[in-house]
């Protein structure tokens, strides 16, 4: 891990354990299970891998699968603790309705889910197929969410209400996006390739459906319901089926 990630998500960790405790002294009765969820394990990775189990898993083996695999991933890549430490703020910064970092982790399947695929994601690029694809089916049945393992997701993603989100195999999504409920991005034909790339800092409204081999620029927004099948430039605005643009920023040789 990076010295730069390490302390990231070192100093993350200590702020949800302030917050867990503060939660115990506020009701008692809602502490044993932060104590057994959050105060129990020793560092990010393990109270992380253990939520993945919890929320995947049915049985207590499968629970104890799930765990497994996730430590593995995380102790094969150190980073994905700290990209799951951005994750996590960023769910803290662009949601009003929270200001702590221990409701998302223990609350937003979301968040759960992100981190369950970036599991898959290792795996799959690792030749564990079965198990990256165990993943992915388990997630869907459990949190409502689809990411094929294949797919490419930056940092400081923030998968929000995260009921039917399907994101398809090879598609591409940058850092500091934004996804709401009911999302499709995936191909628009048989060819592997033909899937989407999602530039930084997008929004993608709820019930939005992306497909085909396009580019969505840095900053757009694709307003809640909108079809797109064709480029959006940065900075645009799409919205209706088929997408219109609006609100596009002027071109630079007219500044």
């Amino acid at each position: 891990m990076t010295t730069a990630a390490t302390s990231t998500s070192g100093s993350l960790w200590q702020d949800i354990r302030d917050d867990a405790q503060r939660a115990i002294a506020a009701d008692p009765v809602f502490g044993k299970s932060l104590a057994d969820t959050v105060l129990i394990h020793g560092d990010f990775a393990a109270a992380l891998a253990d939520l993945i189990g919890r929320r995947l898993g049915g049985s207590a083996a499968e629970q104890a699968r799930f765990n497994t695999f996730s430590l593995d991933a995380f102790r094969g890549a150190p980073d994905l603790i700290g990209t799951a430490a951005c994750d996590l703020q960023a769910i803290a910064l662009r949601d009003p309705a929270i200001a702590e970092l221990l409701p998302p982790l223990l609350h937003y399947k979301g968040y759960v889910a992100l981190q369950a695929w970036r599991v898959s994601h290792w795996h799959w690029h690792r030749g564990h197929i079965d198990a990256a694809l165990l993943f992915q089916n388990e997630a869907s049945n459990a949190l409502q969410v689809s990411i094929h393992p294949a797919a490419s997701i930056g940092s400081g993603v923030y998968l929000d209400h995260a009921t039917g989100i399907v994101i398809g195999a090879n598609a591409v999504i940058g850092d500091a996006v934004t996804i709401l409920q009911n999302v499709s991005i995936g191909r628009h034909s048989e060819l592997p390739a033909c899937s989407p790339r999602i530039g930084r800092g997008v929004y993608i409204g709820g019930g939005a459906t992306i497909l085909g081999d396009i580019s969505i620029g840095d900053f757009a927004k694709i307003g809640a319901g909108t079809v797109v099948t064709s480029d959006i430039p940065a900075g645009c605005t799409a919205v209706g089926n088929p997408a219109r643009l609006t609100n596009c920023p002027e071109p630079a040789s007219a500044a």
